[in-house]
């Protein structure tokens, strides 16, 4: 079976395991996803199977867009739901539509962001969720990602105010970092409470099959697998001629 299943990950489980049980469903020996989501994230989760492999590189390129939710007041070591509470501060009556819309105006663009600790980035061969788990703490180098959109949907005041939001991002965007960087910017601390994952290029959350569904009919791989050509549609594509050097690139 060559191809991808865009798949409806839950919560609470990883990635990795999302694709094992997928290949146990399907009884594939070859698979992987192109881009992690947190076990704390639901949404789209891209699974490529067989030959489908090799472009998970140029699926990992596809922009990613996101809901997400900030509970604000509050800072965890991990920068979302599932660390421990490193430090509680009192949200200001001031923060409201118009502060936080300014502020989400400066994070749109190019911008730079520090991965967190725990996170799969490695550091001299050993990933730093490894060096987390240790209470160790390392430097790590700055990244340039892209927001190219955030857009704030509604605040739920309580005492500690959820913001509600939507974003589009580049590759390798941490929204748990940009939720911990704008709670810094409000000067009250923030975490990213919840995620949903509801596209990634053209594949929709919509057009998702859930693990749920493939366990009861595992037909429903061959039904719902996108072909490689069909995948790579919106990416750049070179033509090369027959008997010459010359070449077309289209988009």
């Amino acid at each position: 079976m060559n191809g991808i299943l865009n798949i409806l990950k839950p919560k609470g489980i990883s990635s990795y395991k999302v694709v094992r049980e997928v290949k146990n469903i399907l009884n594939i020996k070859k698979a992987g996803h192109a881009g992690t989501l947190d076990p704390s994230a639901s949404g789209v989760l891209l699974v490529c199977l067989g030959q489908a492999t090799k472009i998970v590189k140029f699926m990992m390129e596809l922009n990613k867009h996101y809901l997400g939710e900030m509970t604000l007041g509050v800072s965890t070591d991990t920068q979302d739901s599932e660390g421990k509470i490193i430090q509680r501060k009192e949200v200001n009556t001031d923060i409201d539509e118009k502060k936080i819309n300014k502020i989400f105006q400066k994070y749109k663009g190019t911008i730079s962001q520090i991965p967190p600790m725990f996170s799969a980035v490695h550091y001299k061969g050993e990933r730093l969720y490894h060096l987390a788990r240790k209470g160790i703490e390392v430097k790590r180098n700055p990244k340039k990602v892209k927001i190219y959109q955030l857009n704030l949907i509604k605040i739920i005041q309580k005492k500690n105010p959820i913001v509600e939001f939507e974003v589009v991002c580049s590759k390798g965007t941490y929204i748990r970092t940009l939720c911990n960087d704008i709670g810094e910017e409000l000067g009250c601390g923030a975490y990213l409470s919840n995620l949903v994952r509801k596209k990634i290029g053209s594949f929709n959350i919509e057009d998702s099959l859930s693990l749920e569904e493939l366990k009861k009919d595992n037909t429903l791989g061959k039904k719902y697998l996108i072909t490689i050509d069909s995948a790579l549609k919106d990416l750049d594509k070179i033509t090369i001629k027959g008997g010459s050097n010359k070449f077309d690139h289209k988009r």
